[in-house]
């Protein structure tokens, strides 16, 4: 599962690219020498393959990955950029050498190997007007020794097209006879928490010795586990020990087996299924606290899903961003009085204000990720253009609520006489802005559904969503019809009119939490600068509320002062900083991936806080139970050290983890030890729950 942590952290680490008269096709680090080989020995013919490579160089001691990297690492990961007529097939993956580390084990290479890539010219292929095929490719890879270093490069290569290129032919064929050969499909059958593989074809040669296994498949067996084998004739048998932190149940395994340096490779189908029930759930990917054992306890299910989905929703409208929101409901059943008509209408069209708006951002959630984004939970927020809108929003509400203006003075009058016949809309679009300032919480329950929806159909996704926002509106639709609920709101009166004007300090309130939550994406310059426009705003609505001719002239005079800070000032609020790491403070360390694999291999706990400066229940748990001295001091006193991965702005790394613990928003408080499935506790936070679970053993 670790290795799914390090996916997509590919930050640039110092590469020096050198030109050798083809195209880029050297990069030299500290680690590595990458270089971009071809093989053409007849130029280009159509239909025949062109082989392209990498060659890795190692300095000693230092490794890279395998297509199944094991239980740490990360894949060699090669991009192209080809003409038309040009497809690019699969690296073929010379075998692997596995690498040790404690209890677990990784699988990659050192010393030289060359990755190498069949390319396929079409008909449709025309040269360059030099008459070259020009090819062009990105190249990522992680490095490690103790620790791990992300790396990558791009190269460029000129292939003559009517002519012989220097093929590197040895070095090819070497590569080449270094992949498995293909044997005859094996069998795999699930037996209680091992894998019994059989295998036949191998050659006569190999009976009674000893083979090497590599799976393709990832998180399925124990890597470092023991097994046992066997040979009966010219059947060779393995029992393979299932991964107690097996996330996938593939139907079809691609196995390796290697000896003396040879190898062969089978796709072995399971034969009768996997394991269900309470098998099923012990090969999860983690381990929960009793505040979800209802989810989870159920397997990974739709109604687990549906019901976490529901209650999460309900809880919801407990949590602190939501508060604002929830003042303007009061003001508006206050308004409806008794007039039951209205009630019902406001609860029915705040519900499909509500519902609705939960599907669009899980439909946009879902389209996003399945274009390759790495999104998640409350993945709006880490937009500073969202985050600025709705800061100048929850601003306008709150001059709306201290009276200084209404909407009505700036609408057409045909459209402020449509308001006033149909007032639903108001009940409506409120639901819009609570789910658009409650997303970014993530309440009791939502998180393993929320993490369950994302890998599910998208019928059955797009209902989870619909559900979550069922359980928000529910309070607010049982109040509209039930009677006895009515009769307790309170009538209207002048009492409103205070009240009213009481509520904005909640809209201005969030309004200063956007802008905190902007100041730690686009720094204090971003800060400052929304800050100097939403002066600028709000003195631009206020001049547009004078009589005479002086609305003329202020107003002029506001909108330019508006529109000139936007264009001096506007890029500030959008200029994204680089990653931050953790406030200054001894007890955290900024979240490295493959730092935590290192450390829980060594038999050194982890905490990991995944938080956003976006997310409210995060920060009350930052500022309260992980701020508990005497917590610290017994986290101090067990030698675990404590990581704080920060989600503010979008990071595909720390997306990646999450869905590794079927986790698709924040907060995420996770405990990783040496042998045991990582523990995910609660979102909202307590000192005795953190210190039970660091204490059981």
């Amino acid at each position: 599962m670790i290795r799914y942590l390090l996916a997509t952290t590919l930050a640039l680490a110092g590469t020096l690219a050198i030109s050798q008269g083809v195209g880029q096709t050297v990069v030299q680090t500290e680690h590595v020498r990458a270089e971009a080989l071809v093989h053409a020995p007849e130029g280009i013919p159509p239909g025949r393959p062109v082989w392209v490579g990498l060659q890795l160089a190692h300095q000693p001691e230092w490794h890279t990955y395998w297509k199944n990297s094991g239980d740490s690492g990360l894949p060699t990961n090669i991009t192209w950029e080809l003409p038309e007529g040009v497809s690019a097939g699969e690296i073929a993956w010379p075998l692997p050498k596995k690498f040790p580390i404690g209890n677990l084990a990784n699988y990659g290479y050192e010393g030289t190997v060359l990755l190498a890539v069949p390319l396929t010219v079409g008909p449709s292929f025309k040269p360059s007007p030099s008459g070259t095929l020009n090819l062009k490719f990105k190249a990522s890879w992680l490095v490690c020794k103790k620790e791990c270093i992300p790396e990558d490069g791009e190269f460029t290569l000129q292939v003559p097209t009517a002519s012989a290129t220097a093929t590197h032919a040895r070095l090819f064929k070497a590569a080449l006879d270094l992949t498995p050969q293909v044997l005859p499909p094996g069998r795999i059958s699930v037996d209680g928490s091992a894998l019994r593989l059989e295998l036949s074809g191998l050659p006569a040669s190999l009976r009674g010795k000893q083979l090497e296994v590599f799976p393709e498949t990832g998180e399925v067996i124990e890597t470092a586990g023991a097994w046992t084998q066997g040979w009966r004739g010219d059947l060779w048998t393995a029992i393979l020990p299932l991964s107690p932190q097996r996330g996938q149940s593939p139907a079809v395994i691609p196995i390796v087996v290697t000896s003396g340096g040879m190898g062969w490779r089978t796709e072995a189908p399971v034969v009768g299924g996997w394991a269900t029930g309470a098998a099923a759930a012990a090969g999860g990917a983690a381990s929960v606290t009793q505040s979800e054992a209802a989810v989870n306890t159920v397997g990974t299910s739709l109604a687990a899903a549906l019901l976490g989905a529901l209650i999460g929703g309900l809880i919801l409208n407990l949590m602190p961003c939501v508060f604002p929101v929830l003042a303007i409901k009061v003001v508006g059943f206050a308004q409806h009085g008794s007039d039951r008509r209205a009630r019902h209408l406001g609860g029915i069209a705040y519900t499909a204000g509500v519902v609705l708006s939960f599907l669009a951002l899980g439909g946009l959630l879902l389209a996003l990720r399945a274009a390759g984004e790495q999104l998640g939970w409350g993945f709006q927020l880490q937009s500073p253009w969202a985050v600025a809108g709705l800061a100048s929003l929850f601003t306008l509400l709150g001059l709306n609520l201290t009276g200084m203006f209404e909407f009505g003075q700036f609408l057409p009058s045909s459209v402020a006489t449509l308001q006033a016949k149909h007032p639903v809309a108001d009940s409506f679009l409120s639901g819009v802005l609570a789910v658009a300032i409650a997303s970014p919480c993530t309440a009791p329950f939502m998180g393993a559904s929320l993490g369950l929806a994302v890998a599910l159909p998208p019928a059955e996704a797009m209902l989870v969503f619909g559900v979550l926002g069922a359980g928000m509106a529910l309070p607010y639709l049982a109040a509209a019809f039930v009677p006895g609920i009515a009769r307790r709101i309170p009538r209207p009166g002048a009492w409103m009119e205070t009240f009213k004007k009481l509520m904005a300090f909640p809209m201005f309130a969030t309004a200063a939490w956007l802008v905190w939550v902007l100041g730690q994406q686009a720094g204090i310059d971003g800060a400052g600068a929304l800050l100097a426009l939403l002066v600028a705003l709000s003195m631009v609505v206020w001049s547009f509320t004078l009589a005479g001719r002086s609305r003329i002239a202020v107003a002029s005079v506001a909108v330019a002062v508006f529109i000139g800070l936007a264009l001096v000032i506007g890029h500030s609020v959008t200029a994204v900083q680089a990653a931050r790491g953790p406030e200054t403070v001894s007890h955290w360390k900024s979240w490295d991936a493959g730092r935590i694999s290192a450390l829980v291999a060594e038999g050194r706990p982890v905490f990991v806080d995944f938080t956003a400066a976006w997310c409210v229940t995060c920060q009350y748990n930052k500022r309260t139970t992980l701020a508990d001295e005497s917590l610290l001091a017994e986290f101090a006193q067990k030698n675990i050290t404590l990581m704080r991965a920060d989600w503010t702005n979008r990071d595909p790394a720390i997306t990646a983890a999450l869905a590794s613990l079927e986790r698709n928003g924040v907060p995420v408080y996770v405990l990783y030890r040496n042998g045991h499935k990582p523990v995910v506790l609660s979102e909202i936070l307590s000192v005795d729950e953190v210190r039970a679970a660091i204490s059981n053993p």
